[in-house]
């Protein structure tokens, strides 16, 4: 039976039975419960996972850095590489002391999860960067509040390097000190996301669903080793493609698969609700297209 075949009729509600993929790692089990409640047949296929850095003379520099005063912005990106820059960092420090120095620096939280850190730690932060926490609004609440030309500014990374966030402090005069913790790798295991990939181009789902640019671009790795990328691609554009946010999103668009769904909030849940409510629609419209 074909996607198109098993949309439900008008009046009935979520997904009604579209076969859902998700890339969600962390939060898989999170992520299929939601689908399912949702009325979606789900496939979540973990697409990636955080590999510490075997060598983290970054983190140590800005430990040594910032006890020295020398550090007067910090911009934490996530609350996991927050947490394991503190691993790093209290490994040669004392964990009360590095705490309290981090507070004589302007600390800048990109979203809820290293504020909630923070808070954990009784640490205080000066500013909280708005929905939908992107680079651009980072800069935005850097323009409104925090004048950097001059200053150092030390921003925890997530994965891979911003480059994009990192000329901007440099075009507003800034001195970046860029301090990565961890890295995005592939699964130990990638025959579930091999699988996956041949089982989009197959048309067995009816939904991609991204929760991070960094899914994608595992994805899209994956599909190029099988000598299957263009072929996914073409197979990812004739179903329906749910982006969680602005930057999975813009990468989505780079990668010549825009995204047809993407929430008000960059959040799981959201992100379940808003392709529910429309993802027969958007799959309807491309397949009378």
């Amino acid at each position: 039976m074909s996607a198109l075949e098993q949309i439900p009729q008008p009046g009935s509600t979520g997904f009604a039975g579209l076969r859902v993929c998700s890339f969600e790692s962390r939060r898989a089990d999170d992520m299929r419960s939601l689908i399912e409640r949702a009325g979606g047949v789900a496939t979540v296929v973990p697409s990636m996972r955080e590999v510490p850095l075997d060598q983290n003379a970054a983190a140590f520099v800005f430990a040594d850095e910032l006890f020295a005063s020398r550090i007067d912005v910090i911009v934490l990106l996530t609350g996991v590489g927050t947490r394991a820059l503190a691993e790093v960092v209290e490994s040669r420090f004392d964990r009360t002391q590095f705490l309290k120095t981090l507070q004589r620096c302007v600390i800048i939280v990109r979203g809820p999860k290293p504020a909630a850190v923070l808070r954990e730690w009784l640490v205080r932060f000066d500013h909280l960067v708005p929905e939908p926490n992107t680079w651009r609004d980072l800069l935005a609440t850097i323009d409104a509040h925090v004048p950097v030309s001059g200053k150092t500014v030390a921003v925890q990374e997530y994965g891979k390097p911003n480059e994009d966030l990192y000329r901007g402090l440099q075009e507003r005069g800034a001195n970046v000190l860029p301090v990565p913790v961890y890295r995005w790798a592939l699964p130990e295991d990638t025959r579930p996301l091999a699988d996956s990939v041949r089982a989009t181009i197959a048309e067995q789902f009816d939904v991609l669903m991204f929760t991070s640019a960094q899914q994608l671009h595992n994805v899209l790795d994956v599909a190029e080793s099988l000598d299957l990328r263009d072929a996914w691609l073409n197979a990812a554009r004739y179903g329906v493609v749910a982006s969680i946010g602005p930057t999975a999103s813009e990468n989505l668009v780079e990668a010549g698969l825009p995204p047809d769904i993407q929430p008000e909030h960059p959040k799981m849940g959201h992100l379940v609700r808003a392709a529910a409510e429309q993802a027969r629609i958007v799959l309807a419209r491309k397949h009378r297209a």
